[in-house]
C-alpha cells in the first residue's frame, strides 16, 4: 500500500525503488517460472524447501549412467535485493550450465534485503550448504543421494551471489572442493581504475550497500570487502580451488582482480585462476546468453567444475 509523503531513498530506474518507510517496489525478478524438464537438453528441475523462508531449485542433467556427478550450489545475483532462483534468466542459465557441465545443481532462493538485511542472505546460504551436506547421510532428496558426489562439492554465484559464494567457502571448511566467483560484488574505500568507467553505477552500488546492510561500517565492512584489514584472512578459505571471472568493462572488474591477487599471496594453499571477458559488462552472460563470450565463460566454468 502506498504511503503518503513516503520518501524515496533509492531509485534504480526499471529495477527497484526503496522507500524510507521500508516499502520496496521491484520491477524485475518477480515473474517466476515453474520447474520442468527442458526438451532441448533433458535437464530436469524441481523445487524444495531448505528451511522456513529459504528454498531452492534443484537441477539434474539427463542421466545416462550410474556415475556420481559433482554437486554445484549456486547463488543468484541482484545486489542482495533483487533476483531469484526461480526467475527465467537464472533458470535458463542453470539449465545451460548443468547440461554443459554434467553436474547436479542446487540454485538457492535466499531472502532479500532490505526486508531481510545483510547478513540474512549469507546465513540463508550457510543453511543451504548445511542442507546439501546433510543429504550425504542418506538424506531424503533422491537426486542428491543417488547422483551426487559429495566429495566434489562446489559453490558459485554471480555479483552478490559471488560475494555469498566467498563467504560460504569461508564458512564451509574443507568440505568444499572449489568456488566460482562470477563478477563478484565487492567494495572497498580504496579507489580502483575500473570504477572510473562508470562513476554513477559505482556511487549507486556504494549507497545501496548501506541500505541493504544498515548496520554496516561502510565499504570496508568484511561482508562487502573480504580484503579489509578486519576481515577474516583469506588463508582460511575452506576450499581447494577458486575461479574468479570478471567483465572487462565492469565497474567491479578490479575488485575481482584484487581478490585474485590477494588470494595468491595470502598463505592460502589452494589454486586460483582468473578469467576476463574482454569488452563485456557486469553479468553480461544473463543478458546475452547466446554470445560468444558467454559461451567461452561457461566453458571455463565447466572445465573448472569437471576437473578431477
Amino acid at each position: 500500500m502506498e504511503i503518503p509523503h513516503d520518501e524515496l531513498i533509492y531509485d534504480a530506474e526499471g529495477y527497484i525503488q526503496i522507500y524510507k518507510s521500508g516499502r520496496v517496489e521491484r520491477f524485475i525478478g518477480i515473474d517466476f517460472v515453474s520447474p520442468s524438464t527442458d526438451p532441448n537438453t533433458g535437464v530436469s528441475s524441481k523445487d524444495t524447501t531448505i528451511v522456513p523462508g529459504v528454498s531452492a531449485r534443484l537441477y539434474i542433467p539427463k542421466i545416462e549412467s550410474d556415475k556420481k556427478l559433482p554437486i554445484l550450489i549456486h547463488f543468484h545475483g541482484g545486489a542482495f535485493c533483487l533476483g531469484s532462483a526461480f526467475e527465467l534468466p537464472s533458470h535458463n542459465y542453470m539449465i545451460s550450465l548443468v547440461a554443459r557441465s554434467n553436474v547436479v545443481a542446487v540454485s538457492v532462493h535466499y531472502r532479500l534485503a532490505p526486508e531481510h538485511p545483510i547478513p540474512v542472505a549469507h546465513k540463508d546460504s550457510y543453511a543451504a550448504l548445511d542442507w546439501v551436506l546433510s543429504q550425504g547421510n542418506n538424506g531424503p532428496d533422491s537426486w542428491l543421494v543417488k547422483h551426487g558426489d559429495f566429495t566434489r562439492l562446489y559453490v558459485s554465484g554471480e555479483s552478490a551471489g559471488g560475494n555469498i559464494a566467498h563467504h560460504v567457502a569461508m564458512y564451509g571448511g574443507a568440505k568444499i572442493r572449489g568456488a566460482v566467483l562470477i563478477h563478484p560484488y565487492f567494495l572497498s574505500s580504496k579507489e580502483v581504475e575500473s570504477e572510473k568507467t562508470d562513476p554513477v553505477t559505482t556511487k549507486k552500488l556504494t549507497s545501496l550497500w548501506k541500505i541493504v546492510c544498515p548496520s554496516t561500517t561502510g565499504s570496508d565492512d568484511p561482508w562487502i570487502n573480504p580484503l579489509a584489514e578486519n576481515a577474516p584472512s583469506l588463508s582460511g578459505l575452506g576450499c581447494e580451488r577458486v575461479l574468479v571471472l570478471v567483465g572487462g568493462t565492469d565497474t567491479l572488474r578490479d575488485r575481482g582482480r584484487d581478490y585474485y591477487e590477494k588470494l595468491k599471496v595470502c598463505g592460502w594453499k589452494g589454486e586460483v585462476k582468473l578469467w576476463e571477458a574482454i569488452g563485456e559488462g557486469h553479468c553480461f552472460h544473463l543478458r546475452k546468453p547466446e554470445s560468444d563470450h558467454a559461451g567461452a565463460q561457461d566453458e571455463v566454468i565447466c572445465k573448472f567444475l569437471t576437473k578431477l
